[in-house]
C-alpha cells in the first residue's frame, strides 16, 4: 500500500462492505462491494471490469470506455 499521493483523488464517503452470502439480501455469495455515487460516473450499472491484489489492497483495472470517463470525472473535478 502506497497511500496518498498527488496523483491520487480520494473518493470521500466510500463504503467497502465484506458482504456476505444471504438469501435475505439477495447476495448469492460472498463478495465485496465498494459502495460511492460518483463511481457509476465511471463505471456505470451492469458494466464489467477486473480487480486485482496488491499491497494492502487492491485496485480496480478500467476498459477504454472507463478510462475515458475517469479522465471527464477528474478535469471535472480538479481543473
Amino acid at each position: 500500500m502506497t497511500g496518498p499521493h498527488e496523483s491520487k483523488h480520494e473518493l470521500e464517503g466510500a463504503t467497502v462492505y465484506v458482504h456476505e452470502k444471504d438469501e435475505a439480501s439477495g447476495a448469492s455469495s460472498t463478495h465485496i462491494d465498494v459502495e460511492h455515487p460518483d463511481l457509476n460516473e465511471i463505471i456505470e450499472s451492469g458494466e464489467n471490469t477486473f480487480v486485482g491484489g496488491k499491497d494492502g489492497g487492491v485496485f480496480i483495472g478500467l476498459k477504454d470506455e472507463m478510462l475515458e470517463r475517469a479522465e471527464v470525472y477528474l478535469e471535472e473535478r480538479t481543473g
